[in-house]
């Protein structure tokens, strides 16, 4: 069954009803679509064009709860699935995304004006991920250990914490969460699911394909809220006992309250934060690869990426030539309609996203110098970028703020849109203070053709994730993805090490000496000569 055949389909049973000219899409719990907005609702705006997609009826802070206890109900069922059967549905579901690929890919297009080529390696993620985990299901390894007794054996096991409540952001609308849902369900977690509320169409998308794929009825619910009922009905579910694990992407401010709220209940959440994220240019740089992949890092998503590029740090020798790079390779570039495959970007993710953009424009002072485009802020017809005006979507102008130093709020926000800053350093000491002295420690890249710069930038910068000769954007499947400091808590998605999120460690051990064996107190000793010497030579 395809995408296009599942929505069809759901327009006359499961899935979204419709209301005028807009479909309306609510909660999925138990196996069902919900029609109720108890929470209110959001339309859905294509960000290119203007236009309506669907209404998200929201839940109210009950609906989540509700939720949870659905989820906690079904998980030990769902646990007793043998891991390699578990394993077998999430191939099964990376079966189906692959055969609903394009038209999936062409939703989260149309919905947050990704650029299609990006939306196209978006789903790609998802398929890699369940590629990757179908077989963890046969690989959830324990351990067999020597005890120190004899006649008893000692074990280790991975087992499921339970229930996990999974909120993610919008820019990355099926990549992202398929990182937590994929191995919370293959370790035989049940999850709840909040997707950003703008993107009612794509949260209704992903959970089809999953719950097509083999899940039962409670194992994936989705819910959509807006942040402050989720943080309530969060809250409320963990007093009630119903949560076990929570999973946040956005942004670091948010990220403390979660963590805070996690930790009066004992637990320790799984946050991927915001980023400042530094690439640095050494004087050896290929300056036409550095630039290629400052643009990538910089402006890819328009610049809406919690790895993109905050400030490129240029050695002072190379600085001018590589700033006047920067800005021919970023004035020349393609901007506009997401359906193209030679645009760098396309259109804010929504209004709200541009508003946040121009604020910080704010920030730009009289010592930076702008280059990148014909104006700032939005693209209008009063403002526009060459013979572009936007209209009738939210497109806003690439921005490169040249001059940026360690005192400029400029170099300690995230901008989270279409503005890269550039600095200059003298020694690779002031190198990696600037790309560690604004707190974040998401991703960095470094530019060179000298090893021991490479290899000393990794040992220094405080990044969970580091390129060198690339950009700061590009995670895969199968390498850990997080950050430190004020982008998260040492945390890992993705790979093998995510598994430590979604599972706890249980130990058995297992005595058939027919006797009590006391640990440290009944153990052999074997003598010892202490006073043996060797004869002087």
């Amino acid at each position: 069954m395809t995408f296009a055949e599942v929505r069809e389909e759901g327009q006359d049973s499961a899935m979204g009803t419709t209301m005028g000219t807009t479909r309306e899409v609510g909660a999925y719990v138990g196996g069902k679509w919900r029609a109720e907005g108890l929470g209110g609702r959001v339309t859905s705006i294509d960000p290119a064009r203007g236009t309506p997609v669907v209404t998200a009826l929201l839940a109210d802070a009950g609906g989540f709860i509700e939720a949870c206890h659905v989820a906690r109900d079904a998980q030990r069922a769902w646990a007793a699935v043998p891991a390699p059967v578990r394993g077998r549905v999430i191939e099964q579901i990376g079966r189906l995304v692959e055969a609903n690929k394009e038209p999936l890919a062409a939703l989260v297009t149309r919905e947050i004006g990704k650029p299609i080529a990006e939306s196209r390696g978006e789903v790609q993620e998802v398929i890699d991920t369940c590629s990757f985990f179908a077989g963890e299901g046969r690989r959830l390894y324990g351990q067999t250990v020597p005890s120190e007794m004899p006649d008893k054996q000692l074990f280790t096991f991975r087992v499921p914490v339970g229930v996990a409540a999974i909120v993610t952001a919008g820019n990355f609308p099926v990549a992202v969460p398929s990182w937590y849902v994929v191995p919370a369900l293959l370790c035989g977690n049940a999850v709840v699911w909040k997707p950003a509320e703008y993107t009612p169409a794509i949260a209704e998308a992903f959970t089809e394909l999953f719950v097509r794929g083999g899940l039962p009825a409670g194992v994936l619910n989705t819910v959509l809220a807006d942040g402050t009922t989720t943080f309530d009905g969060l809250s409320a579910a963990l007093d009630a006992g119903l949560v076990d694990k929570i999973g946040f992407t956005g942004s670091s401010a948010v990220g403390v309250r979660i963590g805070e709220l996690a930790g009066r209940h004992l637990q320790n959440p799984c946050l991927e934060l915001g980023g400042k994220n530094p690439l640095v240019v050494m004087p050896d740089a290929d300056l036409d690869l550095a630039v290629e992949g400052a643009l990538f890092s910089g402006f890819g998503t328009a610049g809406q990426r919690c790895t993109s590029l905050g400030t490129a740090i240029v050695h002072a020798s190379v600085h001018d030539e590589f700033v006047r790079r920067f800005d021919a390779a970023v004035r020349s570039a393609e901007i506009g309609d997401p359906t193209r495959t030679d645009v760098l970007y396309g259109p804010m993710l929504s209004a709200r996203f541009l508003a946040g953009f121009e604020r910080h424009l704010d920030l730009v002072r009289p010592h930076h110098t702008l280059h990148g485009s014909t104006g700032t802020g939005r693209i209008t017809p009063d403002n526009p970028r060459g013979d572009f005006t936007g209209e009738p979507g939210i497109y806003a102008h690439p921005t490169i703020v040249d001059g940026v130093v360690a005192d400029d709020a400029l170099y300690r926000t995230e901008t989270f849109g279409p503005i890269v800053g550039v600095a200059t350093f003298e020694t690779f000491d002031d190198a990696v203070a600037l790309a560690n002295g604004h707190g974040y420690g998401l991703s960095a890249a470094i530019y060179t053709s000298t090893p021991v710069h490479a290899f000393r930038f990794r040992e220094r910068v405080s990044a969970g994730m580091v390129s060198v000769n690339n950009s700061t954007s590009g995670a895969e499947a199968h390498l850990p993805f997080g950050g430190n400091g004020r982008s998260g808590n040492g945390s890992r998605q993705s790979g093998i090490w995510v598994l430590d999120q979604f599972t706890r460690w249980q130990s058995m051990n297992w005595d058939y000496a027919g006797k009590l064996q006391k640990a440290q107190m009944d153990t052999a000793v074997l003598p010892a000569d202490a006073e043996f010497r060797l004869p002087e030579a």
